[in-house]
């Protein structure tokens, strides 16, 4: 009912103001003399054919489909082209019903959809800059004082929507282009450079800041935040360029600057065609499904329309957390939760026989670095190495057309239990290539920003808890990249891989541990002087630098600028069956004998005393 009293509401007003503009066009025809009465006369005569002319072009053009708080350009086009048609089919029907020698003034015809458009646009425009607050702006209380930094599309929007927002009142915009200094945007001016933010903040009093430049590079990305801690401003961003031409998220919906927006990864750009024709209308199977890598997996697969994903995961929680997402996110999506042990071969075997997957993401592992060193050594090698065999041996019975293991950088030149049981499942994978139908990939990547066990969320807890926060060593560097962006990169290797390859990751530049820290430390408003970094020498098995290539290994480029292909030494299936023989005793080692076993099978294994 509200939405057909508005409609009627604004019916009724175009029709007085097309009654207004006849008649004004009529008394600016004698103006300044008064209208004849026997033109007052004609006036009101034909003035009801003119409205049922344009009451009918109106009605029959969509005028009253479209809401005035969010009038914009269509809605004025649309009103062009109704009154246009109708100052053509009005004089047209006036000259046909009503041949008097007396008749309605040329000019009247001329001046009437002039007169019309202003009325009925104008009217529009200024019932949104009222809802808008433009019009009433001095008396409604506005909100935060805050600047943007940057001045293409992405600053301009956001300052288009933040204009109706009582949350935020933008005081000012703040670029490197010489050409925006002193112009404006939306009515705000362009004050200068990104470097002269602390100069006006005193004077314009805000403490927020807005970078809104989501196609600019990393690095001027970083000045921006450095420029505005060392004034005292407080740092949000606007969404990634990702998420806003995907449609998924407006530029109003700003957030705080997190350490992704940081690390100048350049987006994914994906095969989405090859890889629809990889997994559509395929059953997927990902083990380690709860974990952070295989729920993500979960989620970018799904993208591609499989016909199922089998989520294999030993964690009751976890894989109860990830199929209530699905069932929440996807309810359309067939997926079906699988609770089970990687080293159990007969329940990988009944679940890969029962449901042939073509495709099967190995994500299950054991990754802790430390954790794994010592106490737990053996379970790592049962975990990593037994469990990728289990899996993959059950893939080469069952049939699977691709099997991709997520590996890790750790696993080249291994200095701990965890990469070297890696390189082993490596080594396993390549050596059942030999003579299977099922082709094995093998990925290596780095550590992603806030996985489960990472370093990033053990940071935010310790800067929540006021600190200090812990790093190892002043010196150790390591190789980052989103969640989201390894998946991806996975899933591209995967399509590519034709069997046997160790495809390596384009991490980027490392980054220093230290220097991340300082980062959240500066992001969580803190300043090093409130939250100390203290130093407290490497873990068990850990080292100062991660390597890309063992030694003896060389890169070969592919079609896809991020990824590479290790050059590895060929591994054949002879010394798998002793392997498997000493595996399979699943007598219990200590972690001595662990790290002795792993040397005879993994010779550039080399432990950290």
């Amino acid at each position: 009912m509200t939405l057909r009293w508005r409609t009627l509401l604004a019916f009724a007003h175009d029709m007085t103001g097309c009654a207004a503009a006849w008649m004004g066009a009529l008394w600016l025809r004698f103006t300044p003399d008064p209208i004849p009465d026997v033109y007052v006369g004609i006036g009101l005569a034909t003035l009801p054919w003119v409205l049922a002319v344009y009451a009918l072009l109106f009605w029959s053009m969509g005028l009253y489909r479209g809401i005035w708080r969010y009038a914009s350009l269509p809605d004025l086009r649309r009103i062009l082209v109704a009154v246009g048609i109708g100052a053509i089919a009005a004089p047209t029907l006036l000259l046909m019903l009503q041949p008097t020698e007396i008749s309605v003034p040329r000019s009247v015809f001329i001046v009437t959809p002039i007169l019309l458009v202003l009325i009925m646009g104008g009217s529009r425009i200024a019932y949104r800059a009222w809802k808008e607050q433009i019009l009433g702006g001095l008396m409604v209380e506005r909100g935060e004082p805050a600047v943007v930094i940057g001045s293409q599309e992405a600053a301009v929007a956001l300052i288009r929507d933040l204009a109706r927002s009582p949350q935020w009142n933008i005081v000012g915009v703040f670029d490197d282009d010489p050409v925006k200094l002193g112009r404006q945007l939306h009515g705000v001016n362009v004050l200068g450079r990104i470097d002269e933010i602390g100069r006006w903040r005193e004077q314009l009093s805000f403490t927020r800041a807005i970078i809104a430049m989501p196609e600019a590079n990393y690095s001027v990305r970083r000045r921006a935040l450095d420029v505005c801690n060392r004034a005292g401003v407080k740092v949000l961003t606007v969404p990634s360029y990702e998420d806003l031409v995907s449609g998924r998220i407006t530029v109003s919906q700003v957030r705080h600057v997190e350490l992704d927006d940081l690390l100048g990864r350049d987006p994914v750009v994906l095969d989405s065609a090859g890889l629809r024709a990889w997994l559509s209308g395929r059953v997927v199977m990902i083990t380690g499904a709860g974990g952070s890598i295989g729920a993500e997996l979960c989620r970018q697969v799904a993208r591609f329309a499989p016909e199922r994903v089998v989520l294999f995961e030993q964690n009751e929680f976890a894989l109860y957390t990830i199929e209530q997402e699905f069932a929440a996110r996807r309810p359309g999506m067939r997926v079906l939760p699988v609770i089970g042990d990687i080293k159990d071969a007969a329940r990988v075997e009944h679940v890969i026989r029962e449901h042939r997957p073509s495709v099967i993401f190995h994500a299950a592992a054991y990754k802790h670095v430390p954790l794994m060193e010592n106490e737990n050594a053996w379970q790592a090698v049962l975990n990593n190495v037994v469990g990728t065999r289990v899996i993959a041996h059950a893939a080469v019975i069952g049939g699977v057309e691709k099997f991709v293991l997520v590996s890790t950088d750790k696993a080249v030149n291994p200095t701990n239990v965890m990469g070297a049981s890696k390189r082993l499942a490596e080594m396993v994978c390549q050596a059942l290539q030999h003579g299977s139908g099922t082709r094995f990939v093998m990925v290596r990547f780095g550590n992603v920003l806030g996985s489960t066990g990472s370093v990033i969320p053990k940071f935010r807890e310790q800067i929540a808890g006021g600190g200090p926060v812990t790093v190892t060593d002043r010196e150790v560097t390591r190789y980052f990249m989103s969640i989201p962006e390894a998946v991806q990169l996975v899933m591209q290797a995967g399509l590519m891989g034709q069997g046997g390859e160790i495809f390596v990751l384009d991490m980027g530049e490392p980054v220093k541990i230290a220097d991340l820290a300082r980062d959240l430390i500066k992001l969580s408003g803190f300043t090093e002087d409130e939250i100390r970094i203290v130093y407290i020498g490497l873990r068990p098995g850990e080292k100062l630098y991660e390597e890309p290539l063992a030694a003896g290994e060389n890169l070969l480029p592919t079609p896809h600028p991020k990824i590479m292909i290790a050059r590895a030494r060929p591994e054949n299936g002879d010394w798998l069956v002793q392997l498997e023989s000493r595996l399979d005793a699943r007598q219990p080692l200590d972690e001595a004998a662990v790290k002795a076993e792993l040397k005879k099978w993994v010779p550039e294994y080399a432990p950290r005393p």
